[in-house]
């Protein structure tokens, strides 16, 4: 131990820099409290008397086979992991009803192996457009016709490890969907 003073100067040095850091955290955790944020998903602007929402199946306008059945899903398992809401099938029976179109669905490459040359990522990028619509008196509460989400999924080259990546970049994206709508029509963006 040749240079205690050193190590121990370094030492109360961290400690310092620690605390200023802590407090400097909490000053601006208690300036962001006071300036109106909020914790997502804890506000509601939709009616205080709703109880229950219908989410039919979501219209599908693309080729791809049973797209609107994973978005569908993936909204309904989010309104209820998220939401104090109960969703029902029948629309003449909920509060509100929750329609989705899913409208394109397009895969374009992304990124080419160097030595190869064949495509390695492909993007796909899904279009949809939802309406919350109350009821008995159908007004429009929320509506948003141009939702756009994209995600990327790899392609092995490898035939004897191939493994398709599409089907799980939808799922991906079907559950970020679902996220984006339940905000959406809980926090009024």
């Amino acid at each position: 131990m040749p240079y205690p003073r050193d190590s121990h100067s370094r030492l109360h040095l961290q400690r310092r820099v620690r605390t200023a850091l802590i407090f400097a955290s909490i000053a601006c955790s208690l300036a962001a409290a006071g300036c109106g944020y909020h914790v997502a998903g804890r506000t509601s602007t939709l009616p205080s008397e709703w109880k229950t929402i219908a989410i039919p199946a979501f219209v599908n306008r693309t080729s791809r086979y049973r797209i609107e059945q994973r978005f569908t899903n993936a909204v309904i398992r989010e309104f209820i992991t998220r939401t104090k809401y109960r969703i029902v099938q029948n629309e003449n029976a909920a509060d509100a009803v929750l329609h989705g179109e899913i409208l394109t669905i397009e895969t374009s490459p992304m990124l080419f192996d160097a030595t190869t040359g064949q495509v390695a990522t492909m993007l796909v990028t899904v279009h949809a457009k939802v309406e919350l619509v109350g009821r008995p008196e159908e007004k429009v509460v929320y509506k948003n016709d141009d939702m756009v989400f994209r995600d990327e999924y790899q392609i092995s080259s490898d035939v004897k490890t191939f493994f398709e990546e599409e089907n799980p970049a939808l799922e991906r994206m079907s559950r970020d969907f679902a996220s984006k709508v339940v905000a959406g029509i809980i926090e009024g963006y």
